[in-house]
């Protein structure tokens, strides 16, 4: 079985993934433990009641995946300051869970990459590729994340001993999804000839990749997105998919105002993100949504057609759409659905 092995601070894995389907080698992951690592040492300086050296803080401060996670939280204008930072980690109680955080590190370590990688490629096309820098982080906000994507791919992991190895790996088949579909959807040159309010909209509801990413995770419809977590959040998942309607619904005023260009790229931005989290869980309507929208897809026309139009978000919707009338017709349920004058409008159903 796979593992990572460490060196000089960084991990790597021993064995890449091979093929899938006869296909070549696609995963191609870096493990970067460089600022964890350096948390860690200034921990137990601070819980040995010593004063960590100014070489300390700058092995912290100059870590990869400390000066990336700062580059990161300035482009969404949040403040990340050095000094701010270094409050967290002098905090008694980050200092009192560094023993647990340790261990945590070592057993994420251990974990074998391939088998989230498989799950992952497994909603993607087959020309999709993965590749990312890992960073297993300690830090105060509790999210995990992709960073710069297309670019210089990152995923950021919450170091939380409270998560359990199958969360890990559920937790990084997730991100792991979110990079391939960037791989394998480069974002096109704009289109002078598209109007702005068709490109926004397109834009945002590429925001249900979430859903699609939750959906890979789990490995198929039927098995609960959330079957990995603990009780609490399974609940807040449970009574959140329940309201898909009210929020599907939310969501096509959203892109109506977008089409209209009733909301400047601030406006959108700030409306946007409402769909990204919900009781400051990363859990919002385009994960929802969008998983409960890709079940359907599935299930109704099979995992293909799913994977078909992984970089087609609106011919998604129109997919949707039918199959939530395919079940209808045959008596099996009335699905909420997307309105056919959005549809029109995005180009996916003639008017």
């Amino acid at each position: 079985m796979p593992r990572w092995t460490a060196v000089t601070g960084m991990l790597i894995p021993l064995v890449l993934c091979g093929g899938v389907a006869g296909q070549q080698p696609t995963l191609d992951v870096r493990v970067v433990t460089d600022q964890a690592d350096a948390v860690l040492a200034i921990l137990v300086h601070l819980a040995g009641g010593q004063k960590p050296a100014d070489s300390a803080w700058r092995r912290l401060f100059e870590s990869e995946g400390y000066r990336r996670l700062q580059q990161r939280e300035a482009a969404l204008r949040r403040d990340f300051t050095d000094s701010a930072f270094r409050e967290f980690v002098r905090s008694p109680d980050l200092v009192a869970r560094a023993p647990a955080l340790g261990a945590t590190l070592a057993r994420w370590v251990g974990t074998d990459p391939t088998a989230a990688a498989r799950a992952a490629f497994a909603y993607l096309p087959r020309h999709a590729r993965i590749r990312a820098s890992v960073y297993p982080v300690i830090k105060p906000r509790t999210n995990s994340f992709v960073f710069e994507p297309r670019t210089n791919p990152a995923i950021f992991l919450y170091l939380d001993p409270a998560v359990t190895a199958p969360k890990f790996a559920n937790t990084l088949a997730h991100e792991l999804h979110h990079l391939g579909y960037a791989n394998a959807c480069p974002e096109a040159p704009p289109d002078s000839t598209v109007p702005p309010g068709i490109r926004a909209a397109l834009d945002w509801m590429g925001g249900f990749a979430e859903g699609r990413a939750m959906l890979a995770a789990a490995g198929e419809p039927d098995v609960h997105p959330h079957a990995t977590s603990d009780s609490a959040e399974r609940g807040v998942w449970d009574r959140d998919v329940a309201l898909v309607p009210r929020d599907l619904a939310r969501l096509e005023t959203f892109y109506f105002d977008l089409l209209g260009g009733r909301l400047s790229d601030d406006a959108a931005r700030e409306r946007g993100f409402t769909f990204v989290s919900t009781d400051s869980v990363p859990q919002g309507a385009f994960y929802t949504v969008g998983w409960y929208m890709a079940a359907v897809v599935e299930r109704e026309l099979g995992r293909e057609r799913l994977v078909a139009t992984v970089c087609e978000s609106a011919r998604f919707l129109s997919d949707y759409n039918r199959a939530a009338a395919r079940i209808a017709a045959r008596g099996a349920g009335s699905l909420p659905r997307w309105s056919d004058s959005l549809l029109v409008r995005v180009g996916v159903v003639a008017p």
